[in-house]
């Protein structure tokens, strides 16, 4: 079957440039910091949990299992990588010559090659992995992020749930949204722009010296309001002003998002492109208290000619494969080196792998039934493989691992009990996964 031609970013499906924000409802719905501190202000105080953080970095389109993490060299012509595989820092792993920077600091990666599901579609696929519920249109489920949201609550500057960047990166899935929990609990989207973030300055001509007196006014009407009026409207009103005063009033939290602070050095080492820029960014964010950041990587849709799209075919920097070694690397090593990495989860993964046989344009097609994905950090026991698929990469025949495993797994890392009974809008009782183990092996 013929493919038409992609441009660089679009998925098959054709969605990249619909705003889809699969990370958040911000920019899908047109909505601002401002918005997203209004939603928040009527949301439920969630308990506490633990200082856990984790770093999603989304590898949006479907990576090809077998051109990365599970390279086939023995399988025949029409199977195997066009390119040649290497060794790691640990003896007996081998994974794509175009990932060699990754290759050395595979001691701290825990690589699972026999993550498996039977739903090949863009938007159910990544439903699926992103939520752990098989989607269904009875009920539309929250996303890992924001049942993390859900457990942290938003007392402090710093919004727990963070998606980077916030243009959107497919069709119309809701798998990183919130779900049936209140809005507050979704992403809080940086913009398209993860170097120059959105909505952290008042608007021009806006001091907060006025700022200050109108919070007196608005804190003086409110009373005059609660003597006339009271309801959960009224009691919740101005919650979402104290909440907008204090991100945007906050020193901390504008210099987490503030990329100039860093050295060039910095920079450089993550690199300039939209991907590296992200990571760092996801770096300051746990760094400054953020629990759940979402990193997506458009463009791993690769239908076509995988030897000129995954490399750096035409110049530097544009192919795949080593703008994501060059960031994933630099993200590892710096979190190690500030002392982070034990309490950070960084996870690494797209909504499955790509088909074992290349097809007649040198691509590889959707394939649920085999794929891969790459913890490391937060309690993870690093330089091990679980699992393994067959001699062409089509189905796993040890230790394959479901959605609803991995995602029980995240959870539990983060210190979030994925058995615990919630409550949809309509009163339904529902656990967090009503499936799922934990990965045995990987702690």
């Amino acid at each position: 079957m013929n493919h038409p031609a992609f441009h660089p970013g679009q998925r098959c499906d054709g969605v990249s440039r619909r705003d889809f924000l699969h990370l958040g409802l911000l920019t899908s719905f047109g909505l601002s910091v401002a918005d997203l501190l209004r939603l928040q202000a009527g949301a439920a105080s969630p308990a506490k949990v633990r200082a856990k953080s984790c770093i999603l970095l989304w590898l949006d389109g479907g990576p090809s299992h077998l051109d990365t993490f599970d390279p086939k060299p023995d399988a025949p012509a029409e199977v195997r990588s066009p390119f040649a595989d290497i060794a790691t820092s640990v003896p007996g792993i081998r994974i794509c010559e175009h990932l060699p920077q990754t290759a050395k600091v595979m001691r701290d990666v825990a690589l699972i090659r026999s993550l498996t599901h039977e739903l090949g579609n863009h938007d159910t696929g990544t439903r699926y992995l992103l939520t752990g519920h098989r989607p269904t249109p009875a009920l539309e489920f929250p996303s890992l992020g924001s049942l993390v949201a859900l457990e942290t609550g938003f007392g402090e500057a710093m919004p727990p749930y963070v998606a980077i960047p916030g243009d959107g990166v497919g069709g119309n899935s809701n798998a990183a949204r919130s779900g049936y929990l209140p809005g507050a609990y979704s992403a809080f989207s940086v913009g398209p722009d993860p170097a120059r973030v959105r909505d952290l300055n008042p608007p021009e001509g806006v001091s907060f010296v006025r700022s200050e007196e109108r919070r007196a006014m608005l804190a003086r009407l409110d009373g005059f309001s609660r003597e006339v009026e009271e309801g959960a409207a009224t009691r919740n009103r101005d919650a979402y002003y104290e909440q907008a005063y204090r991100l945007l009033a906050s020193a901390e939290a504008k210099a987490a998002f503030d990329l100039d602070r860093e050295t060039p050095a910095t920079r450089q080492r993550y690199g300039h492109g939209k991907l590296g820029t992200s990571c760092l960014l996801a770096r300051r964010l746990v760094e400054a208290g953020s629990r759940f950041v979402t990193v997506v990587d458009k463009g791993w849709d690769t239908h076509q000619q995988i030897s000129r799209e995954l490399p750096d075919s035409r110049f530097a920097g544009s192919g795949k494969l080593p703008s994501l070694d060059r960031a994933y690397t630099a993200l590892l090593t710096e979190l190690r080196e500030r002392g982070l990495l034990d309490s950070t989860l960084v996870v690494m993964m797209g909504e499955f792998g790509r088909t074992p046989k290349l097809n007649a344009t040198a691509g590889r097609d959707h394939w649920p039934r085999a794929g891969f994905a790459c913890l490391a950090g937060g309690g993870v026991r690093g330089g091990q493989v679980i699992g393994a698929t067959d001699a062409h990469g089509e189905v796993p025949i040890d230790r394959p691992v479901s959605p609803p495993d991995l995602a029980f797994t995240l959870l539990k890392l983060l210190g979030v009990d994925p058995t615990r009974e919630l409550t949809t809008p309509s009163g339904r009782p529902v656990k967090m996964l009503s499936d799922g183990a934990f990965i045995e092996g990987l702690v």
